[in-house]
């Protein structure tokens, strides 16, 4: 009997396994490569925190992995922090499906160890959770979401005291507690009614909403005048099934952006995301119902969020009169070209902007005119939370933090990346060019014409599964053991293998420490600002790889990015086949 079988009839034979879960467990049993596949290992831990699909197994999410995760962070905020049961953990979650009843399983397990919990009473942002980590001065949070996953997926992540995501060194304590819980079945739990009559328990309203609004108005570059008045802007929003409506909407019009028209198929909650493909932004059939309602209202801007809305995608119209959706390195430029050009600096200790390092080199030419120090950190927000952390102590100046999978942070009362507080500085970025006669496909070609034609892409390969996880392994070995020397007629210049921290100049046969964490992922640097990224995701199937380069114009940009795709899928389909 394989190990995967056993760890089923030991499921199977639980007398008080949850009743969903039987019902799931007995169509199971009919399909041998699925239920393989729900047991052949546990569902991982990592600095997302877990994401999985719902479902009876240990690679599932449900109330058992749930509450074995639960108990290994009690686990590790018990034995590092002295005042954990005080200080509490704050809990959030979004729309989907069991969302509500794993932040209530979450708050049972730390109700047995003592600790006590704020759970949202209905649901919420996830930079509202980061936010609240902070003005409740909890040792930890947990934010139930999936993001813009599909309707059968569901996730657990974690945030550290600063209202950050965990980063590798937490996550390696959290997951090493989590191993000492064996059996997820018997995990100790409170009742619901025993956590709330211990008071152990308390139910937040929107005291905590308030407090985030109050910081939110003081983020605007607008003049005090400008702020009282109405502004003649008309803007469409979507919260594409999520969380987003209430303080999106709120923050607009406490500016006075009140010619709001929201997309009302789209506005309530829906753990099926029924009109869209996918819940996502960054994908563009996403914005088809806002771009109807836009026709209709001659609307200036539209709005997307995501789910859990840390993600926000812009669209407007294009030369042709066409609403387009910006990307996500598109977007960015312009929200940090706007902050740069309305601060004071020479008020500003040391300002930085961060951004990870598949995001566009264009936000590094932004800051150097400027006077800005650009950072790059590894992909995901949470090395931004850390950095940001970090200047907490050093004096230093968070300007703005970016990445190119629509997430954008303005200020520093949140630690994640925040859509709401992007919403708001669009929304307030698009009305200053309309006040100068241009859209923000105008304001883009400006920086264009400044800086030199950027542009990047991205291709997302699937591949699910044991088979899939070892072709991606395949993938980036052989892109170690081979590696380029030229990608779409672009010279190799550097390869930086973040694996080994170790970046080698080609060209100069000389080797340099790369002072980041370690991670799996390779980046090559080519000829005239072109560079090619390989990294599997983080919290999905996929193997990503990124790509950008610098044109003398549209056109030559284009060209210069077909060449490095074909490339790389020529490579890639090589290596699966």
């Amino acid at each position: 009997m394989q190990n995967w079988e056993k760890m089923f009839e030991k499921w199977n034979m639980f007398t008080a396994l949850d009743d969903s879960l039987k019902i799931n467990l007995n169509k199971l049993k009919n399909d041998r490569s699925a239920l393989e596949d729900a047991f052949y290992q546990e569902l991982s831990f990592g600095t997302a925190g877990m994401r999985g699909i719902l479902g009876a197994g240990t690679n599932r999410m449900n109330i058992y992995t749930i509450r074995k995760a639960v108990n290994g962070l009690a686990d590790y905020l018990l034995t590092n922090y002295n005042d954990a049961k005080n200080r509490g953990i704050v809990i959030a979650y979004d729309s989907r499906y069991m969302s509500k009843e794993f932040a209530i399983e979450s708050a049972k397990v730390l109700g047995y160890y003592g600790i006590h919990t704020y759970v949202f009473e209905s649901l919420r942002p996830t930079p509202l959770l980061s936010f609240a980590v902070r003005h409740l001065n909890t040792v930890a949070g947990i934010m139930i979401t999936a993001s813009h996953n599909p309707p059968e997926y569901n996730g657990f992540k974690v945030y550290n005291e600063h209202g950050a995501q965990i980063v590798p060194a937490e996550a390696k304590l959290i997951v090493e507690s989590i191993q000492q819980t064996k059996d997820e079945l018997t995990v100790p739990i409170l009742e619901q009614s025993q956590v709330e009559e211990q008071e152990k328990l308390t139910w937040l309203n929107d005291e905590v909403d308030q407090a985030y609004l109050e910081r939110l108005y003081e983020i605007t570059q607008l003049s005090l005048e400008d702020k009282q008045s109405e502004k003649d802007i008309q803007i469409v929003f979507t919260p594409l099934h999520g969380t987003a409506l209430d303080l999106v909407t709120k923050g607009l019009k406490q500016l006075q952006f009140s010619k709001i028209a929201v997309v009302e198929e789209q506005a309530q909650p829906d753990p099926e995301f029924s009109t869209v493909e996918s819940p996502n932004p960054e994908e563009h059939q996403a914005f088809s119902k806002a771009i109807n309602l836009g026709k209709q209202t001659n609307a200036d801007i539209l709005l997307g969020t995501d789910p859990d809305a840390d993600r926000l995608g812009v669209a407007v119209k294009n030369s042709e009169g066409e609403y387009q959706v910006l990307s996500g390195n598109q977007l960015g430029v312009l929200l940090f070209d706007y902050i740069v050009k309305h601060i004071d600096k020479s008020k500003s200790v040391k300002p930085r902007m961060i951004k990870t390092v598949v995001t566009t080199e264009l936000g590094r030419a932004i800051a150097e005119a400027n006077q800005v120090e650009s950072i790059d950190t590894l992909t995901g927000f949470k090395y931004i939370g850390e950095k940001i952390n970090h200047y907490d102590t050093t004096g230093e100046t968070f300007l703005f933090g970016f990445e190119e999978s629509y997430g954008y942070l303005i200020s520093d009362f949140v630690r994640d990346k925040d859509a709401v507080q992007a919403a708001m500085m669009a929304t307030e970025m698009a009305y200053y060019w309309k006040q100068q006669g241009k859209t923000l496909f105008d304001a883009l070609d400006v920086l264009y014409e400044k800086y030199g034609y950027y542009l990047e892409g991205m291709t997302s390969l699937t591949l699910k599964g044991q088979e899939g996880s070892q072709q991606m392994e395949e993938i980036l070995t052989s892109i170690r053991e081979k590696p380029f020397a030229e990608i779409g007629g672009m010279k190799v210049i550097a390869i930086e293998d973040y694996s080994s921290s170790v970046r080698t100049l080609t060209l100069e046969d000389k080797q340099e420490t790369i002072i980041l964490p370690k991670e799996n992922m390779i980046k090559y640097l080519l000829e005239d600002d072109g560079w090619v990224c390989f990294r599997p995701s983080g919290t999905e199937p996929k193997i990503k790889y990124y790509y950008g380069v610098r044109g003398t114009n549209a056109e030559d940009s284009q060209q210069r990015l077909l060449g490095l795709k074909e490339s790389l899928e020529q490579r890639v389909n090589r290596i699966i086949d």
